[in-house]
């Protein structure tokens, strides 16, 4: 390390470093990825570690990912490393967020062999197994409905072959589970040619370094909101009933205290949200509203205290289903943050709609309207908040799958009126070409997107299934499931974002 350099210069190049080693991982994955989930959607994260695991940096990928990916490295950091081996899991209860996100560390060793960080990444596989195809059920009501449980495990081809041959599509989970290893492998590399150029306490040092400026930055703007306590209330549209989320902010200088109590208890279906996963939609929240610049390391947590009640719906216990928590409650959770700071809010769902049988499995997540701001109107046709990823192009679609797109556009009008409108949502309309079984996780479908600032609320979204002898579509409910016959549509028309400002003002 060079005394004449400067602090900033240093800590900026070393945030440039371990951010282009987590793209570089990144652009690995999604080439070499097998399903369309990944190498079209991207539906995937990548990140770097210290060796004490400590998240150094995470690409600009999945929000929800962020704060929840500690946990897994976290749950491999206590297993016995050895050069050449990686780990893999997706255990909720240890380390995981839910069933289909997989998530690979791999430890990386330096010149003297010491351990000098991580590699790891997450990725939503089409399908692991349980009740429905796409292993995202709309009735599960215990983990183990919901597909292969797996604790933190030595990634190997003996163990690849006993995961996988409980999963649909074994060939292709294998494919993206090595392209998993791959990424990381470019992960290691990248760490351990750092080391080389820094030694190992320069390397070490780089990436304390990059954790407490993210600290600096983010406690900064935290202490330029003014002191107070904020608060929001908002719901979850469960098969059984709406169940309330109840928040209330505390800003006390340079901190940010999230706390839920009296939030409702656990969902008897799969609402639920693993702790981590709570914890990364307040820290997604926290940088939109303090410093969305700052890099993405464990020090923007620093200035964070995130408050559940253990076996509450936002800190599942096993064996609790938890599949639309990582979805849907945490979309519900950042909603929360956003409302208590006065922001108008997006769609808040992630659309999520699975299809499949025997022969394949399809997952996409599908966009709608972004809240209104202050400075304009909300893009439309955007995912919004704890999503990040693309759509599945047509093209691609009707290439791999058994299904057509007979719409596609945007969701005129959908947006809340308001000074500065909300953004619209989506349809998107898919006919089956051949027998299949569909899924639905949504929300916004009994609770309109609300505005701000006397700004109106965006439109509900709506499902609907079209049979193929009849001219009326039939509504379905938030959470649902069903089967598709050749000729069959199933309609989404997602939601639009919250208008901010009084029309007309």
């Amino acid at each position: 390390m060079s005394p004449a350099e400067p602090e900033a210069v240093r800590v900026g190049l070393a945030a440039g470093a371990f951010g282009a080693i987590c793209d570089q991982m990144g652009a690995a994955l999604v080439r070499a990825a097998h399903s369309a989930n990944i190498k079209e959607r991207r539906d995937c994260s990548t990140a770097v570690f210290d060796s004490e695991g400590n998240l150094v940096m995470q690409a600009e990928h999945i929000p929800v990912h962020l704060g929840s990916m500690p946990a897994s490295v976290a749950e491999v950091a206590r297993q016995d490393q050895a050069p050449g081996r990686s780990w893999f899991l997706n255990d909720p209860y240890h380390g995981g967020s839910h069933l289909p996100d997989l998530t690979v560390v791999t430890p990386a060793f330096g010149s003297d062999g010491s351990l000098i960080g991580y590699a790891a990444n997450r990725a939503h596989h089409a399908d692991v197994g349980g009740n429905a195809p796409g292993s995202m059920p709309a009735d599960s009501r215990t983990l183990g409905d919901e597909g292969v449980v797996i604790p933190p495990r030595v990634l190997d081809e003996r163990a690849i072959d006993e995961v996988v041959a409980l999963m649909r599509q074994p060939e292709q989970r294998r494919a993206d589970l090595r392209a998993q290893q791959a990424a990381n492998l470019i992960g290691t590399q990248g760490l351990v040619s750092l080391e080389d150029r820094f030694g190992r306490d320069g390397l070490a040092g780089r990436m304390a370094e990059v954790i407490e400026y993210a600290a600096r930055r983010t406690e900064a703007a935290i202490d330029r909101i003014p002191d107070g306590t904020y608060s929001a209330r908002d719901f979850l549209e469960g098969r059984e009933g709406d169940l309330e989320l109840v928040l209330e902010v505390i800003v006390a200088g340079d901190r940010l205290r999230y706390d839920f109590t009296g939030s409702s208890g656990p969902d008897p279906g799969n609402l639920n949200c693993p702790r981590s996963v709570t914890e990364a939609a307040c820290y997604f929240a926290t940088r939109v509203i303090a410093d969305p610049d700052a890099p993405a390391s464990s020090g923007t947590f620093r200035p964070v205290e995130v408050v559940t009640t253990p076996g509450s719906l936002l800190e599942a216990v096993a064996p609790a289903a938890v599949v639309a928590g990582n979805v849907e409650t945490s979309s519900r959770v950042a909603d929360l943050c956003l409302a208590a700071f006065g922001r108008a809010l997006g769609q808040g769902t992630m659309n999520n709609v699975t299809m499949g049988n025997d022969r394949f499995t399809y997952y996409e997540t599908i966009a709608g309207g972004q809240g209104a701001f202050p400075g304009g109107d909300g893009p439309s046709a955007v995912q919004v908040a704890m999503s990040n990823t693309l759509n599945t192009p047509i093209e691609a679609l009707e290439i791999e799958f058994p299904m057509r797109v007979t719409e596609y556009s945007v969701r005129r009008g959908s947006g809340g009126g308001g000074a500065n409108r909300g953004g619209d949502g989506v349809i998107r309309q898919f006919e089956a070409l051949e027998p299949m079984e569909f899924s639905l996780l949504t929300e916004r479908r009994r609770h309109r997107p609300r505005g701000a600032e006397q700004g109106l609320p965006g439109d509900l979204g709506l499902n609907l299934l079209l049979r193929r002898d009849s001219d009326d579509g039939v509504a379905l409910r938030s959470k649902d499931s069903g089967r598709l016959e050749p000729g069959d549509t199933l309609r989404i028309e997602t939601p639009g974002g919250g208008g901010y400002g009084a029309p007309g003002g």
